[in-house]
């Protein structure tokens, strides 16, 4: 007769730990009977004495399993060594005679018969990531990426691959961050998808990809139609190449500054034709793009005639964004310049804080905040948050103490244009950014 395994005291540590996990999750998720009515405030099952003062009346909470019977479920199968759990087994236990005619009882399933800890390789000699060893010579491992050895090799030499294997060193996650819009308009996207994939491939550690910026709002499209091509072919060829790296991109969408107000978003929606709300939500809907960052940077100026200022129009995008249940498809985040554009006083700082970080990440409409720290114009006037060389000012001191929310705040970061070198710039970046997206050529 063939019956159901005995508990060994190696399963019985496990099967314990897994029952306290239950437990805590138990506990845990015991807060969240919402939407259970709760008649009587004097229910025994009540828990709405938890809830904050400001819940919604419509939300209620019951306990699935007061604390003292999730105390009684764990006593009852951990006591006595976890005797009742020992003697615990499924009911109605499959029984299977060897000996029946017709029965075939080898045993020819794969592996070795014994117990393994989590995270043990499968096969000998695949530990710390390397090809196992394969008994017929056959080959048993592929690299999921589309990049070779010698490509990612060639990729950390270059400039952008130093500056990645030095952000790598920070406490900031790293993006690599490049434009293929220009690339794709000139026929060159394999090519320049192949480079920027294997600098992201060659650096472990890497979240994602931006691989593009100003989308619809720069001159480099002028029809709907070929932004959807462009989107849709980059993002086919990056996903083929580095399979399970983010991809994200960067636009703006004007006509959600408007609100509810209907002359401004004909004007508006007039004057940037590309920028269509209902075709950016789309591109997240069918999956092209893991995050989304819209510009702020028009808010201060492009409603002056409709009396809308930054703030109102800030608040505005906030709730069409979340209409539109943008972030069900992708993390959408909001990107600002403000902060680099002028020297900003003590007092315009906090303001700025107030109006283009917090009021974004607690309307809810964006999970992260990047700003721009640096940037060089044409004629080489250079704009930066921190003083020259890093010296100390009022906006950096000010950004430097919010790290409650460093990890979703992000820059970018050219390493082509340092203020003293990588490795001091990107230190100091790491003290108030999460995240930092590198720009490579």
């Amino acid at each position: 007769m063939v019956h159901m395994p005995t508990i060994t005291p190696w399963k019985l540590g496990a099967m314990r730990q897994r029952l306290r996990q239950l437990l805590v999750i138990g506990l845990a998720l015991s807060f969240l009977g919402v939407g259970v009515p709760a008649w009587s405030e004097d229910d025994p099952r009540s828990c709405n004495d938890l809830l904050s003062s400001d819940t919604p009346a419509f939300v209620v909470c019951t306990w699935m399993a007061t604390p003292e019977e999730a105390a009684d479920i764990a006593r009852f199968w951990l006591n006595n060594d976890g005797e009742n759990m020992k003697e615990a087994g499924p009911l109605n236990a499959p029984e299977v005679d060897c000996t029946d005619p017709g029965t075939d009882c080898t045993h020819d399933s794969e592996g070795d018969g014994e117990a393994h800890d989590v995270g043990d390789p499968d096969v000998e000699g695949a530990e710390d990531g390397g090809k196992p060893e394969c008994q017929n010579g056959e080959e048993c491992y592929t690299d999921p990426t589309g990049i070779t050895a010698e490509e990612k090799t060639a990729a950390q030499q270059t400039p952008a691959g130093q500056a990645a294997q030095t952000a790598a060193q920070t406490t900031m996650r790293l993006w690599i961050e490049t434009e293929l819009a220009d690339d794709y308009k000139a026929g060159k996207l394999a090519e320049a998808a192949k480079k920027i994939a294997a600098l992201a491939a060659a650096q472990p550690g890497v979240v994602g990809i931006r691989f593009t910026s100003q989308l619809g709002y720069n001159q480099t499209f002028a029809r709907a139609e070929e932004l959807d091509e462009f989107v849709t072919e980059a993002t086919a060829a990056l996903r083929g190449l580095v399979p399970g790296k983010k991809l994200a991109a960067h636009t703006l969408v004007p006509v959600f500054g408007c609100g509810a107000n209907d002359a401004c978003k004909a004007e508006i929606a007039k004057k940037y034709p590309l920028l269509d709300p209902d075709r950016i939500g789309a591109w997240l809907a069918k999956g092209h793009i893991d995050q989304l960052a819209l510009d702020s940077g028009h808010f201060a100026t492009e409603y002056a005639t409709w009396k809308i200022d930054a703030a109102e129009a800030q608040r505005n995008q906030s709730i069409q964004v979340r209409a539109r249940a943008w972030d069900a498809y992708a993390q959408i985040a909001v990107e600002d310049a403000i902060f680099a554009a002028a020297p900003l006083t003590e007092e315009q700082t906090a303001k700025a804080i107030t109006d283009r970080i917090a009021a974004p990440l607690q309307d809810d409409a964006a999970e992260t905040v990047t700003l721009w720290t640096r940037w060089q114009n044409d004629q080489g006037q250079v704009s930066r948050v921190y003083g020259e060389k890093w010296a100390a000012n009022a906006t950096w001191d000010q950004l430097k103490k919010l790290g409650s929310v460093r990890a979703r705040l992000a820059t970018v970061y050219d390493p082509a244009s340092p203020e003293v070198d990588v490795a001091t710039d990107l230190k100091n970046l790491s003290e108030v950014f999460g995240q930092v997206y590198l720009h490579a050529a």
